[in-house]
């Protein structure tokens, strides 16, 4: 091929002439890295678990009430649900820059690699707060607006700090996380009532599992960065397993109480408690990280369980909705 086969049109930068698709690339991917920058910062895959646990909690809640169809009333709550999460998230990340910055999992956050500042990083997140509690305000209740902020100021102003001191903070830490279905259900009545509660349990009880198992896989890193995690504090695993076995423990019945309450038909019942099974078969199976042979055997039995909890959560609920009886 000629040189002039290889011609791009230049464009001039200063004292160099840059090709046309080397500056397309460049901000394409500049385009990109804002774009994942955002998504971290407001922690994407957790503000969609807080979305679709909100979602059952709202399409439960308003079936009880007669209402079976999508309306704008869902939307509405779940866009004041999803800002309040982002602007936490991002309050969270501001707070815990400098502990982020010395854990290998959180590096790369744009606060803790500094590719956002902390004012800028702050003032998202306000805003963010200040929009949601607007946004509920404004087309949901009191309830659901005071529970929200109730949710998003212990997740910043108590559990965040907390980690530092003391391993409660993990218990603490699970009461804003179970709180979405019950933001959602009041959303749809206006009232906190004993479906929501047991929405809420089921989420408490989940959690330990789950968080037991991201504790040991990145026990190190939290040991660098000062977090008072239970596999920190405890190395030898044995604490850590036996919170994670009570708790999976509890889920069965737990999650078999909105059958009792008719919330949910006999098809729920036999998934919910099948489902519980599986979920203490993998957090007993989990037990083999106090007298694993390796980091890796550990680390595979700790990725395991928290596979089985990810699928586990999103399952039960999309059962409980599809099984709903929507009695009074």
């Amino acid at each position: 091929m000629t040189p002039a086969a290889h011609a791009v049109n230049q464009v001039p930068v200063g004292d160099m002439a840059v090709p046309v698709p080397v500056l397309a690339t460049s901000a394409a991917n500049k385009r990109h890295s804002l774009l994942a920058d955002y998504q971290e910062l407001f922690k994407f895959r957790v503000t969609s678990m807080v979305v679709l646990t909100a979602w059952a909690g709202f399409y439960l809640g308003s079936m009880r009430s007669g209402i079976t169809s999508v309306h704008w009333g869902l939307v509405e709550a779940l866009c004041g649900i999803t800002l309040v999460s982002c602007g936490a998230s991002a309050l969270n990340q501001v707070i815990e820059r400098k502990t982020d910055g010395k854990m290998i999992r959180t590096a790369q956050r744009p606060l803790a690699a500094g590719r956002i500042g902390p004012v800028y990083g702050l003032a998202r997140g306000l805003a963010c707060f200040a929009a949601g509690a607007l946004v509920l305000a404004w087309f949901t209740n009191p309830v659901t607006v005071m529970l929200t902020l109730l949710t998003g100021f212990s997740y910043v102003a108590v559990y965040t700090p907390l980690k530092r001191y003391t391993t409660l903070a993990t218990f603490i830490g699970a009461f804003p996380g179970a709180m979405p279905p019950l933001l959602g259900w009041t959303a749809a009545r206006g009232v906190i009532e004993w479906p929501a509660v047991a929405l809420f349990a089921i989420l408490f009880v989940w959690q330990f599992p789950h968080f037991m198992a991201i504790a040991w896989l990145y026990r190190e890193d939290y040991a660098k960065a000062g977090i008072r995690m239970l596999p920190v504090v405890q190395p030898d695993g044995w604490s850590t397993v036996c919170e994670a076995l009570v708790y999976a423990v509890l889920m069965i019945p737990v999650s078999a109480v909105p059958f009792y309450l008719h919330l949910a038909g006999r098809v729920y019942l036999v998934t919910a408690v099948l489902l519980g099974v599986v979920y203490l078969a993998y957090t007993i199976r989990f037990a083999r990280i106090t007298r694993a042979l390796s980091t890796a055997e550990s680390r595979g039995y700790a990725r395991d369980l928290l596979r089985a909890s990810v699928i586990h959560l999103p399952l039960l609920l999309t059962v409980m909705m599809l099984n709903a009886t929507g009695r009074r």
